[in-house]
């Protein structure tokens, strides 16, 4: 009888410890998908939308044979193109933003979809303490039929690692290698491998000791690369340009390098005068890879510099170009220009253009390359652009929307300086900021989401639920170019009362230009519009109607020519625990 009255007790305690745990995790589980927006200093975000209206777009609506020439719209400059069969790939230039180096993939050079990005591990992007526009220069990607291995090349500004190659035997598969640190200086390193089995780097430089001849003064140098042990052949250098086209006009900024062979020829092509408004493209020959390279006489083959300022619809810098023949022998080059406002000011940064190339005489010519750069280039042969965008990276006037609640994040959602895991926390209502102890001006990882502003004229908006426990809680949304150039609108607390307030950050001087008491904390929307250089920073509180904050700013600080650097402005979703600003 003992026995059974223990067996008896044993099994009551077992139930009720199971029921204890089942209740716990039953409670663990309501947090992880509906409470965690209860947590004080942590926001739940939810139903982004962003929808942009450009009127570069709106006059120019898609016909049969045509497509977009801004293949990707917002900061995606540098742009590189490699094919492996009737496989494409497009890489372009991040800096500090992480993941890194994003990828693209299509069959036809007209509709991409963006499949990951080559750098997503800590072990291959170390730029912790970086500054916006430094990281991450100039991706070159480029596949070797002789071994069946797609390369990335870059520069990595940060963490010493200067120079250096991944690579993979399959680019979908998001496993590349980690870095290989290459043994030289300089910059825009592009590899080129010969049909003949033997390889070669090319890369910008600084010429040689005492001979820089004037501000600017930069060489393109070749290397042998032994593909083995994937370094330069030491020794092997040589300076194949000198300044640029014609070095007694003192060309500056000769770089983005790239080599080509056609009929046996070996082609050199370069940008030239900086990536702003002198900026080019321009292309040499020579029957060895190792040169002499004499340039062609019409040069440039692609520039915007020479063009009425005033013209519509404006697309200008046009340069740091990269081309692709494909399946059928017909050419394309890909390209960063800007698409300014009204104001001229670049708020959307460098963009990845595309226009076909004439290649039937000696050199290549981008078609309308030298004339005002149109919405509209021709598809290649038997290609349509896809009406699903869907399915694909959309580009012209369109509308994203996203839910925030989804298994995996899209790819167009990058962090700054460190994995977006560190501060994200996935619910089934939204996508919950676990916040950073540090401020959105300091060149640390911050807890802040990035959508890379796309258009002139767009709208982006978000619900978030939210209630801070202290004045050093801050979170909303930001609309942000660097780390010394911003605006952060959101909701912190004082005195035991709530606030939304606007804030402007301009060379690191942060001002509040307008705030206000709320009655309570919780739900509400927060949304951004632009139309051109004037912003407006609205929210909503839970039922009721939209209401501005701040009246209309300039967008001047969110534009590459006044804020300096080469990155294009972000929305961001961000939260912080080390607001700075105190409640007047």
């Amino acid at each position: 009888m003992q026995k059974i009255k223990n067996n008896k007790t044993g099994l009551l305690c077992c139930l009720l410890a199971f029921t204890l745990l089942s209740s716990c995790q039953a409670m663990r589980a309501d947090e992880r998908k509906g409470n965690v927006e209860k947590v004080a200093g942590q926001p739940l975000y939810s139903n982004f939308k962003y929808t942009g209206n450009d009127k570069f777009y709106s006059d120019n609506p898609i016909v049969p044979g045509k497509f977009y020439s801004t293949i990707l719209q917002g900061c995606y400059p540098d742009p590189s193109i490699t094919r492996k069969g009737d496989d494409y790939y497009l890489v372009a230039s991040s800096f500090v933003m992480f993941p890194g180096v994003p990828i693209f993939h299509s069959n036809d050079m007209v509709n991409w979809k963006q499949i990951g990005h080559v750098l997503n591990r800590k072990s291959q992007l170390q730029v912790g303490t970086a500054g916006i526009s430094e990281g991450v220069y100039a991706p070159d990607i480029m596949y070797n039929p002789n071994n069946d291995t797609f390369y990335m090349i870059t520069t990595q500004f940060a963490s010493g690692i200067g120079n250096m190659v991944v690579k993979t035997k399959d680019p979908k598969a998001n496993n590349w290698s980690d870095p290989i640190k290459l043994q030289f200086e300089g910059i825009d390193p592009a590899l080129f491998f010969d049909d003949n089995g033997k390889a070669y780097l090319v890369h910008n430089d600084a010429p040689d000791k005492g001979k820089e001849l004037y501000t600017g003064h930069r060489v393109i140098k070749i290397w042998e690369y032994d593909v083995d042990l994937d370094q330069v052949v030491l020794g092997t250098s040589k300076i194949i340009v000198d300044g640029g086209v014609d070095l007694s006009k003192q060309p500056i900024w000769i770089e983005a390098p790239h080599i080509y062979k056609k009929n046996g020829t070996y082609y050199l092509m370069c940008a030239e005068g900086g990536t702003g408004g002198n900026h080019s493209e321009v292309i040499f020959s020579s029957k060895h890879p190792m040169g002499p390279y004499i340039p062609a006489k019409n040069n440039p083959i692609l520039s915007q510099r020479h063009l009425a300022g005033d013209r519509p619809n404006k697309v200008d810098w046009a340069g740091h170009a990269d081309l692709i023949q494909t399946g059928n022998g017909e050419w394309y080059g890909v390209f960063l220009a800007v698409r300014p406002n009204e104001k001229n000011r670049v708020n959307t940064g460098r963009e990845t253009f595309v226009l076909p190339v004439d290649w039937s005489g000696e050199w290549p010519v981008f078609e309308g390359g030298m004339e005002p750069l149109k919405a509209l280039v021709r598809t290649p042969k038997q290609i349509e652009s896809s009406k699903d965008k869907s399915r694909f990276f959309p580009n012209g006037n369109f509308t994203y929307s996203d839910k925030l609640n989804g298994k995996s994040l899209d790819e167009r959602w990058i962090a700054l300086r460190g994995p977006r895991e560190k501060f994200l926390v996935k619910e089934s209502n939204g996508l919950a900021i676990k916040p950073f102890d540090v401020h959105i001006n300091e060149k640390k990882p911050i807890s802040a989401l990035f959508y890379r502003q796309q258009h002139i004229s767009f709208v982006a908006e978000v619900e978030m639920e939210y209630t801070p426990s202290s004045e050093k809680d801050f979170a909303g949304i930001t609309c942000f170019q660097s780390e010394k150039f911003n605006y952060v609108f959101g909701v912190t607390k004082s005195n035991n009362e709530y606030y939304i307030q606007l804030e402007r950050s301009e060379n690191g001087v942060t001002k509040v230009l307008a705030q206000q008491k709320l009655n309570g904390s919780g739900k509400m929307k927060l949304r951004v519009s632009a139309e051109g250089d004037a912003y407006t920073f609205s929210y909503a509180l839970d039922g009721s109607s939209y209401q501005n904050l701040g009246g209309t700013v300039s967008g001047d600080i969110l534009s590459t020519d006044v804020a300096g650097g080469f990155t294009g402005a972000m929305i961001g979703l961000y939260a912080t625990s080390s607001n700075d600003i105190n409640i007047n």
